[in-house]
């Protein structure tokens, strides 16, 4: 059953919408930096804290599915029939399932550096080693329920070959961002999920997992130059990845 998140909204009431989804351990205030830059841009932000996290209901089980229901369900609250979804690890897989769900809800969409499950076997990484990666980038002043994390991490060790051949079904045009080596995100498995989402460009900004606060100009200025021209004439075809970035063609 979807939760009402607590979020917070910014920009014009009749603008395109963006909502901005965080990763496991983080809350909304981490796109502090970029949501203005979207509003400036002329853009309605909405930037919610998932369930357990920040000031969202600590609500258990923490499931994947849960985390799409309570996403979609703060769009119906909101009356956004057509938006652009930006999420960052967590909220990047969040992103992908709503895009499956109902494909024609999404404009465009941005993944940053989002975990990609096994197709058929269990994950070789340790929960441990896992929970080290996850956490270390986490700022221990965050609250959020430890059990949200944890709960992410076991699910998205396990196979998911339906969350696999379900990204076809995604129509949006896609830019999926990858940390590059530095990131516990293999990029070669993003690299096979970008060749899976028809319309997915894939960009390489060599800086880690949390590009859009290691690197906050880089992922700004390649986000924007995505948008383009969205926010005049709705669904153009997408303009090419800022010019500091490592684009990687895809066939």
């Amino acid at each position: 059953m979807a939760v009402a998140l607590h979020h917070r909204v910014d920009g014009p009431a009749d603008a395109p919408a963006v909502v901005l989804l965080h990763g496991g351990g983080s809350r909304g205030a981490t796109w502090d930096l970029f949501a203005p830059a979207l509003v400036a841009a002329g853009h309605r932000v909405v930037v919610p804290d998932l369930r357990g996290h920040a000031d969202s209901p600590r609500c258990r089980p923490y499931t994947l599915e849960h985390h799409r229901d309570d996403v979609l369900a703060l769009l119906d609250r909101l009356e956004l029939h057509r938006v652009t979804l930006v999420g960052h690890s967590l909220g990047g897989f969040a992103a992908t399932l709503v895009a499956q769900e109902q494909p024609e809800r999404i404009r465009r969409l941005v993944l940053e550096d989002p975990p990609a499950p096994p197709r058929r076997s269990a994950g070789k990484l340790s929960l441990g080693r896992l929970l080290l990666l996850s956490i270390g980038t986490a700022d221990p002043r965050r609250r959020y329920d430890r059990l949200a994390l944890t709960s992410a991490i076991t699910q998205l060790r396990q196979a998911h070959s339906g969350w696999w051949d379900a990204l076809p079904t995604i129509t949006a045009p896609t830019l999926l961002l990858s940390g590059g080596p530095g990131s516990h995100i293999a990029p070669a498995r993003l690299a096979e999920v970008a060749a899976l989402i028809p319309r997915c460009d894939l960009v390489t900004v060599p800086v880690g997992h949390r590009i859009h606060s290691t690197a906050p100009e880089d992922f700004r200025r390649t986000v924007l130059n995505f948008l383009g021209e969205a926010v005049l004439d709705g669904d153009p075809a997408p303009t090419s990845p800022a010019e500091d970035a490592v684009r990687e063609e895809q066939p």
